[in-house]
């Protein structure tokens, strides 16, 4: 007689479609069924190695990408949480390891997963809070020096607000968005995502607008938290293209960061002041030296110079990636844009897919005064994506000359056939659930 076949595995992919329709929506803020869920699972979130938690608007994953790469110079094993992401859902997982993180394996994603799965026996449960369960199994299982923590919307009720002593809370720069979820002025957005500062545990502060800060040092008062914000405990400036950062302690002048972009300066510097913040670490000049030069980001103004997709566009062109979706994350790509510009001068075309719930005018202004030339996209995979025609109508409306295109591939394409007497920079942007598809056709994907 033969062996009857062990039984297949689900996917990673079919695990995730399981999990998704435990619950309705794939956002309902609460912590509540988070808070089950960590009874049930018997409390990872309290067997963390030291927690760094970090919210915000724009900026997040930058700040916590400088972090991985100063405390990883210094010998230290880092854990990173962080969302969404690109192509795989195992870049949202990174294990720490002496000489550099990796990425958690399929096989053991795909345990965890149905181990959470299991215990949550069937309740009602959203994807982003089983996400972060796993994450919290992952990172109580396997030792490491920290844990850095990315909030995925908003923060008083993020389902990584259920940790409860970090070593720090980390606030990135606030602006509008996700107003569905978070409220329609900066001051309930920045109450929301201030609501992640703990009682007598240091805060770091990106500089923000008056009313955004007033709200962050309202809240760090009620919780007796020390502050450490940006322009008062602490400066960052570019000087003759260095980084120069100075607080109470000294001053160091660093090298430009690696992500390229003036606002790298400000990410690279809260990150500098956070790990400066906190007492248990003790890092040399060297380590924070290495870790601005070597931190690297996916989708934040990186740079294709070669791949399937690139190679598509016209010859000799620049090819840039970028995921921001808001007009904050929009002035601040335009911005490169024009550094860029005044380095080496080239005609400018943006091809922009967004999701629907995006403000297309708000963010698409900020290029109103680089290029007249946008190319509408839909955003591959995505029932909410927004339609091509109605950003088309938006840049219409800033006097842009607009084209639809079926894909970014297709846009490429129609690109060479055009004639430029300078190879023209190409801007691919509008939102994370673009870029993702973007590098998977180009064959970069993140490693």
């Amino acid at each position: 007689m033969t062996a009857a076949a062990a039984p297949s595995q689900p996917s990673l992919g079919d695990l995730i479609a399981r999990v998704s329709a435990l619950h309705p929506k794939r956002i309902d803020l609460s912590l509540d069924r988070m808070l089950a869920l960590m009874a049930r699972l018997d409390h990872p979130e309290r067997r963390l190695p030291p927690v760094i938690h970090v919210a915000g608007t724009n900026g997040k994953g930058s700040t916590i990408a400088y972090m991985r790469a100063i405390l990883e110079a210094a010998g230290l094993r880092v854990h990173v949480f962080t969302s969404p992401y690109l192509v795989r859902i195992n870049e949202c997982y990174r294990l720490g390891a002496v000489g550099g993180g990796k990425l958690v394996g399929d096989d053991e994603l795909r345990a965890t997963l149905e181990h959470c799965e299991r215990l949550n026996a069937g309740q009602p449960v959203t994807i982003f809070e089983m996400e972060t369960a796993v994450a919290f199994c992952l990172f109580a299982k396997h030792p490491a020096d920290v844990t850095l923590l990315e909030v995925g919307l908003g923060g008083r009720l993020d389902s990584t607000n259920v940790v409860e002593a970090p070593l720090a809370s980390v606030i990135a720069p606030l602006s509008m968005d996700h107003m569905e979820f978070l409220g329609d002025t900066l001051t309930a957005i920045a109450g929301e995502k201030a609501a992640i500062i703990k009682r007598n545990v240091p805060v770091i502060s990106a500089e923000q607008a008056p009313e955004a800060m007033a709200v962050v040092e309202a809240q760090a008062s009620r919780m007796r938290a020390p502050l450490h914000a940006a322009g008062q405990q602490w400066h960052v400036s570019i000087e003759r293209g260095r980084l120069v950062y100075q607080d109470e302690r000294g001053l160091m002048d660093l090298a430009a960061p690696k992500l390229f972009g003036r606002h790298q300066f400000d990410n690279a510097g809260l990150a500098i002041a956070a790990l400066r913040a906190i007492d248990a670490f003790k890092l040399g000049m060297s380590a924070f030296e290495t870790g601005i030069v070597n931190a690297e980001w996916p989708a934040r103004m990186q740079r294709l110079v070669s791949g399937a997709l690139v190679c598509q566009g016209p010859q000799g062109s620049e090819v840039w990636l970028d995921g921001g979706h808001n007009a904050e994350g929009g002035r601040v790509a335009a911005a490169a844009l024009g550094d860029l510009e005044e380095r080496v001068s080239r005609p400018l075309v943006v091809i922009a897919g967004m999701m629907g719930n995006k403000d297309a005018g708000a963010f698409l202004a900020n290029f109103a005064g680089l290029t007249r030339h946008i190319i509408a996209v839909p955003v591959p995979g995505r029932d909410n994506g927004m339609p091509p025609e109605r950003l088309a109508d938006a840049a219409r409306a800033l006097g842009m000359r607009v084209e639809i295109a079926t894909g970014v591939d297709a846009a490429l394409q129609r690109l060479a056939t055009l004639a430029y007497e300078v190879p023209p920079r190409i801007l691919i942007t509008g939102s994370l659930y673009l870029a993702g598809p973007v590098l998977a056709a180009n064959g970069t994907p993140p490693a």
